[in-house]
C-alpha cells in the first residue's frame, strides 16, 4: 500500500525479457492501485475528521461568544484546570502527551494513538477556552485527527504496520486543513513538521486528498474562516492580483523575517521554561492549571484587559486588539506581541488544553503592526506578515506557511512571504512548539552549533 510497493518491474517468468513498455506498463498499474487504495482510506478519514473539527469550531466559538458575554466566567478558570487536571489524569493515560504523542507514533509505530484522545482533547479545550485560557485550536485539530486515524487504522483489516504513519499524517493534514480553511497548507504541515529541514513528500497524496475533503466537510456544515486582506499592494482598479516586487517591501521582509523569527523562538522558549518550572513547582497535574489559572485572572487585573484571553479571534470590546485589528493603523498595542505570549505560556505550560498556532497568528500579527508603525511600511502588509512567518519560526515549517499565506492572503505578497518565512525558520534555531520533532543536524544554510 506505500509508495514503495509498487512494483518496480513487472512480474514475468524467469529468463522472460522485461521491456521498457511492460516496465512502464507494470508501474502505472501499482500507482493506480496506490491512488485507489488510498482514495477509500483517505477520503472517509477527511470526511470524520472535517466533521469532527466541525464541530469543534462550532462549540469553540460558542463557549468563546458566551465568555464575552459573562466576564466573570474568567473567576472559573482555577476550577476549570482543575477539572481537566483530573480528567486526563483518571482517563487520559498517553493521551496526556498531546500532538507529540501523534508525531512519536509517526516516528515509531508503537502503541498506537488513543481514541479517547479526540473527546479528551475537544472537551479540555472547550472548557478551557470557555473560561477564557489563552490557547489556540490547531492542537485540538491535529490531535483528534490523529487520534480518528489511529482508530481507523485498527478497523482497516490487513492495512500494514508500515502504512500507520501515512495515516496518522493524513490525520494531522486533516486536522490542520479543516480548522484553518486551508488545504494544500495543512497537507505540506504534516509532511514537513516531523523533521527539520526533511519533508516526508512520499505520504503527500493521501494527506492532500484528506486535508481537502476536511476542509470541504467543515464547509459543507457551515463552518465560515475569518477572511483577511491585504489592501495596500492591490489598487482597487487593478485588472491583476500580481504585485511587483518592490525593493523596499523586500527590505522590511528581509528584516522584518529575521525579528519574526527571534520572536518565535522567543515564543517556544517561554512555553518551554514555563512548562518545566510548573511541572518542578507543583507536582500535582490537578494543582498545576489551578494555579496557572490564578496567574491568568492576575494578568488580566494588572493590565486592565481581556484581550489577551481566549484566541485574539474575537474582541473582548470596543477597541479590542484582534488578530484582525492588527491589520488595521492602531489596531495593537506595541507590547501586544509579548502580552500574548505571557497569556499563552502560562495557559498551556500549566496544563490547560489548546494549541499554540492562534497565539501565533496574534503574536505575529501584532507585531508586524508594531514594526509597521515604526518604519513607515504598509500595516496590513508587516502584519500578514508576521502572521505566516513567527508561525514559520515556531514550529520549523517555512513551506507550508508559504502556502498558507497563499491561501490566506492570496498570491500578490508570495516573493515578500517566502523570504520572510525563509529568514524566520533560519533565525529561530533548532527548537520548536513540537518537542517530538526531530532534527537531524544542521538546517540547510545554517551553521552547526
Amino acid at each position: 500500500m506505500s509508495r514503495a510497493s509498487y512494483p518496480a518491474e513487472p512480474v514475468g517468468a524467469p529468463g522472460v525479457p522485461r521491456g521498457p513498455l511492460r516496465t512502464f506498463l507494470a508501474h502505472e498499474a501499482g500507482a493506480a492501485r496506490y491512488v485507489l487504495t488510498w482514495s477509500l482510506l483517505a477520503v472517509p478519514l477527511g470526511a470524520v475528521v472535517g466533521s469532527a473539527v466541525a464541530f469543534f469550531m462550532t462549540a469553540l466559538d460558542a463557549a468563546t461568544r458566551l465568555r464575552l458575554d459573562e466576564p466573570l466566567l474568567v473567576w472559573g478558570l482555577p476550577v476549570a484546570g482543575a477539572a481537566i487536571g483530573w480528567m486526563y489524569a483518571s482517563f487520559g493515560k498517553d493521551a496526556e502527551a498531546g500532538s507529540n504523542l501523534v508525531v512519536d507514533e509517526i516516528h515509531e509505530p508503537g502503541g498506537g494513538v488513543p481514541l479517547r484522545m479526540a473527546p479528551l482533547v475537544l472537551v479540555g479545550t472547550v472548557v478551557t477556552h470557555l473560561c477564557g485560557g489563552s490557547a489556540g485550536r490547531e492542537g485540538t485539530a491535529v490531535q483528534m485527527g490523529g487520534s480518528l486515524a489511529g482508530g481507523v487504522a485498527r478497523l482497516v483489516p490487513g492495512l500494514r504496520h508500515t502504512d500507520v504513519p501515512t495515516l496518522l499524517m493524513a490525520g494531522m493534514a486533516a486536522g490542520f486543513g479543516g480548522v484553518f480553511g486551508t488545504p494544500v497548507a495543512g497537507a505540506i504541515f504534516a509532511l514537513e513538521v516531523l523533521v527539520v529541514g526533511r519533508m516526508r513528500s512520499g505520504a503527500i497524496l493521501p494527506c492532500l486528498i484528506a486535508s481537502i475533503v476536511s476542509d470541504q466537510t467543515c464547509l459543507a456544515w457551515g463552518v465560515v474562516h475569518t477572511h483577511y486582506e491585504v489592501r495596500s499592494l492591490v489598487p482597487p482598479a487593478a485588472a491583476t492580483h500580481h504585485a511587483v516586487c518592490d525593493g523596499w517591501l523586500l527590505g522590511h521582509a528581509v528584516a522584518g523575517g529575521v525579528l519574526f523569527g527571534l520572536v518565535g523562538a522567543l515564543f517556544v522558549g517561554l512555553g518551554h521554561a514555563v512548562h518545566h518550572w510548573f511541572g518542578r513547582l507543583v507536582s500535582s497535574p490537578i494543582l498545576r492549571p489551578v494555579l496557572g489559572g490564578f496567574l491568568v485572572i492576575a494578568l488580566v487585573h494588572l493590565l486592565g484587559t481581556r484581550d489577551y484571553l481566549g484566541l485574539g479571534a474575537i474582541a473582548a470590546g470596543p477597541g479590542g486588539v484582534t488578530i484582525s485589528s492588527a491589520f488595521e493603523p492602531g489596531g495593537a498595542h506595541p507590547w501586544s506581541w509579548w502580552w500574548k505570549i505571557v497569556f499563552t505560556a502560562v495557559t498551556l505550560g500549566s496544563g490547560f488544553k489548546g494549541g499554540e498556532v492562534t497565539p501565533l497568528f496574534f503574536v505575529g500579527a501584532t507585531l508586524g503592526n508594531t514594526l509597521a508603525t515604526l518604519t513607515g511600511a504598509p500595516v496590513d502588509f508587516m502584519a500578514a506578515l508576521g502572521f505566516v512567518a513567527v508561525f514559520a519560526g515556531a514550529t520549523n515549517t517555512p513551506i507550508a506557511c508559504t502556502v498558507m499565506a497563499v491561501e490566506l492572503f492570496g498570491g500578490a505578497m508570495l516573493p515578500y512571504h517566502a523570504a520572510a518565512c525563509a529568514l524566520a525558520y533560519l533565525f529561530s534555531g533548532h527548537s520548536g512548539i513540537y518537542a517530538s520533532q526531530r532534527s537531524k543536524g544542521p538546517k540547510i544554510g545554517q551553521r552547526p552549533a
